[in-house]
């Protein structure tokens, strides 16, 4: 069906999957778009509800814990977008038939753990195993949360004007599960402080403190936040610009790049602004806001930087290199991908 690796193209949702999705009812105030990490159905009485669907992890080569990790974190942080942590999950897993009984419970064990630690109580879903499942996703979740109506944010509700804030660094995820999975290629070419840095921080690929610290105060100025996934910082950035149905400017020279990223994404022949880097979140504020949300994120030992600003649609995305502006190219695949399966052909260890 794609010639590409990943989520299914900006064009194909909009031209097939967008047009065929089921009844029209009033009350979904927030469906499938692009760019949007959540679907809002109205319950009336001023309450709304949010949900939000990913795949499930289950990759050998990180560990149970650490899919089970992915798992949680990765729909958490699409929930914490709309500035309320998840309340609800329905989990499906579609797990291999070789998957012993005491690796499953190991890894539900970390599921409930971390879905504990969070605040979501799992509802349900279903549970099964699967001859020939060799693929490294597990099944599928959904996380679900109720909240005041007009409270909820949405990726499309930012607006001209609005500063653009990113926290901690560019290809987070990215870099930490290629260190993990290569321990010993990248040990032998960058060294070991690098891969014990890399290693270190998958578990700062959670962006649900990052999003609840951001909107704590009334009337944060917080207008949109949206979770940096496949594509990068850049590739999120440009998702939440056309969501909104507006324009940016993005300086390149401000873009958080981390000394480690940077290394590992050499490595392997990575753009680190372009690679998944789940645990960074895209934040967008009134400009008067801007250095207060800044401090507050910081005071709680999340670094957040200042990269650009909303503009007017007929502005363009606009990404300024060297005070040189040229159109933002959106990446329809990520290069993690191909960098990790080359790196797994050409028997990296």
């Amino acid at each position: 069906m794609s010639d590409t690796l990943g989520k299914i193209n900006h064009s194909q949702f909009e031209d097939f999957l967008k047009q065929r999705c089921g009844k029209e009812r009033d009350e979904v105030l927030v469906g499938p778009e692009f760019g949007v990490d959540v679907s809002v159905v109205d319950l009336h009485d001023g309450k709304a509800m949010a949900m939000t669907s990913d795949p499930l992890s289950l990759i050998p080569s990180l560990g149970l814990e650490e899919s089970s990790w992915l798992s949680v974190h990765l729909m958490a942080n699409d929930m914490a977008t709309t500035g309320f942590a998840p309340m609800f999950g329905q989990v499906v897993l579609n797990l291999p038939a070789q998957l012993s009984k005491n690796d499953f419970e190991i890894y539900w064990n970390y599921i409930h753990q971390f879905c504990k630690d969070i605040g979501v109580s799992i509802t349900g879903g279903h549970t099964g195993f699967i001859e020939g499942q060799n693929s490294t996703i597990a099944g599928g979740g959904t996380f679900i949360t109720i909240a005041p109506k007009e409270e909820i944010l949405v990726s499309k509700y930012s607006n001209v004007g609005d500063v653009i804030l990113v926290t901690k660094t560019s290809a987070l995820s990215s870099t930490a599960i290629l260190a993990m999975s290569f321990p010993e290629t990248v040990k032998n070419k960058i060294g070991k402080e690098f891969f014990y840095s890399a290693s270190a921080s998958f578990y700062e690929t959670s962006s649900l403190k990052d999003a609840l610290t951001a909107v704590q105060t009334e009337n944060s100025g917080v207008t949109a936040m949206h979770d940096v996934t496949e594509g990068g910082v850049l590739g999120a950035i440009y998702e939440l610009v056309i969501a909104s149905g507006n324009g940016a400017e993005i300086f390149n020279e401000k873009l958080p790049v981390g000394e480690v990223q940077n290394a590992v994404c050499n490595l392997f022949s990575l753009d680190p602004r372009y690679c998944i880097g789940a645990g960074s979140m895209i934040i967008t504020c009134k400009k008067e806001k801007a250095s207060e949300i800044i401090s507050r994120l910081e005071a709680n030992h999340i670094p957040c930087t200042e990269v650009g600003v909303v503009t007017e649609k007929n502005l363009g995305i606009r990404l300024i290199e060297n005070e040189k502006a040229s159109d933002l190219i959106y990446c329809e695949e990520d290069p993690y991908w191909n960098a990790f399966f080359n790196a797994y052909k050409n028997g990296w260890k």
